[in-house]
């Protein structure tokens, strides 16, 4: 059974936005995921929507995965600002890399939310500019920038 969860990143109490700005992007940032449940739980989600406690089977979800990342807000706070996580949405552009690519730099990619490479980011910039990523949610770059920084995805 697949769900389509939306993730709510910005302005929520639990993810403050003074960790860092978030770049606002275009486009749909959710991502869907797929759960197995047993039919009595399955059962029990649709006696309640059912009833009218929720509108539907992904409500009642969402909502309960709401309330387990409120009740974690605090850890994942510390954790986000111990590790130096960019919390939210991050895009790089091909300008971005560029310009990291002329002063010398390498990027480490750190993102709780999602990240994302422009679509014209070759696979050789990619390699000469981006050390490290770890991503605590999604990453969307081309398949050729992914396969060239498999070794670097963690």
């Amino acid at each position: 059974m697949l769900w389509r969860l939306d993730n709510h990143f910005q302005g929520s109490e639990a993810y403050p936005m003074s960790v860092h700005e978030l770049r606002r992007r275009s486009g749909d940032t959710s991502e869907k995921i797929t759960i197995n449940l047993g039919v009595v739980d399955l059962g029990q989600i649709d006696l309640l929507v059912q009833e009218g406690f929720y509108s539907n089977r992904t409500d009642l979800i969402r909502t309960a995965i709401r309330n387990q990342l409120a009740t974690h807000a605090e850890v994942v706070k510390e954790t986000v600002t111990r590790k130096a996580f960019v919390l939210g949405l991050e895009h790089y552009s091909r300008g971005d890399l560029e310009t990291r690519q002329a002063a010398g730099e390498m990027l480490q990619i750190q993102v709780l939310g999602m990240a994302s490479i422009a679509d014209d980011v070759t696979p050789e910039l990619a390699l000469a500019t981006i050390e490290s990523v770890v991503v605590l949610g999604a990453l969307h770059a081309s398949a050729a920038v992914k396969a060239a920084l498999a070794d670097r995805i963690h």
